[in-house]
């Protein structure tokens, strides 16, 4: 069977734009938090004080299609911030998704290096970046290979790192738990946690703070194309429509929970991990 990371590279393609964009209808929100989240401004002045008179170097992990740094533009008053010009660099194993994070930049971000693959395959000098981050970027990890792929997270950084991602109890983990147990009998990679990716910081001695934040993906009843693509995209399963979802034993309770008076409300449970890095 096609395991989560494949189907997902599969997805992240010109032929999945469509679905792509329904998920976006729902989950640009996602975003939107994390650019109001903090203060954006001051953190990246904070940054520049740090490393001086010369460019910020930013690695954006699984950059997916630059929602992040589009979120920032419109949510993140980094168009007042006292900085230069950042090198933004891009890494994602999917082709399509560098080149929709490149179109999405904008000042102070300037596309910099590329690097198509995966985190764990990241090779780079030790603290090459003064910024790494991954913002809903590290599901399709499997549980096995999230040491190494922070690892490296943590070897390309000298700096401030900051990942964001969904807790057990969130949306995307819960109704892919309820898809694999309602569609592929059990079996099949499971998406990383917060929690873990907590608990594999601290074995690795990483210095980081956490804030939570709680907040809902939300749509009309009868938005039911748009409920659809975003639901396939949580799966990374575009052969499975929004009826096979509600008659389905295990999503379909799931699914009824979260539709309450014509609305579909799917919450999100997110930590903010915040990290400090020196390389040695």
């Amino acid at each position: 069977m096609t395991d989560t990371f494949q189907r997902s590279c599969a997805h992240w393609s010109e032929a999945g734009r469509a679905e792509m964009d329904r998920f976006y209808a729902l989950a640009s929100v996602d975003y939107k938090h994390l650019a109001e989240g903090i203060d954006w401004k001051n953190w990246f002045e904070e940054r520049q004080k740090v490393v001086g008179q010369r460019n910020l170097k930013l690695l954006d992990v699984a950059c997916g299609s630059g929602k992040f740094p589009s979120a920032l533009k419109q949510f993140g008053r980094l168009s007042e911030a006292r900085i230069l010009p950042v090198e933004y660099s891009l890494l994602d194993p999917s082709a399509f998704s560098i080149s929709e994070t490149r179109k999405a930049l904008f000042h102070p971000f300037h596309c910099s290096a590329e690097f198509e693959m995966t985190l764990q395959a990241l090779a780079c000098e030790a603290g090459a970046f003064d910024i790494v981050w991954a913002t809903h970027a590290l599901y399709a990890v499997p549980k096995e290979e999230l040491q190494v792929a922070l690892e490296r997270f943590v070897f390309a950084l000298d700096g401030a790192g900051f990942i964001a991602h969904a807790t057990t109890n969130s949306h995307y983990l819960r109704f892919y738990r309820h898809y694999l147990n309602g569609f592929k009998d059990g079996s099949g990679v499971p998406y990383s946690s917060a929690e873990l990716i907590g608990k594999t910081l601290r074995a690795l001695g990483v210095n980081f703070r956490v804030k939570q934040i709680s907040y809902q993906n939300t749509a009309l009843e009868n938005a039911s194309e748009q409920v659809e693509g975003y639901l396939q995209r949580c799966i990374f399963d575009d052969t499975i429509g929004l009826d096979a979802m509600l008659k389905n034993s295990e999503t379909g309770p799931y699914l009824n929970e979260c539709l309450q008076n014509g609305i579909w409300h799917f919450d999100q449970q997110v930590m903010l991990f915040f990290l400090t890095v020196a390389s040695t």
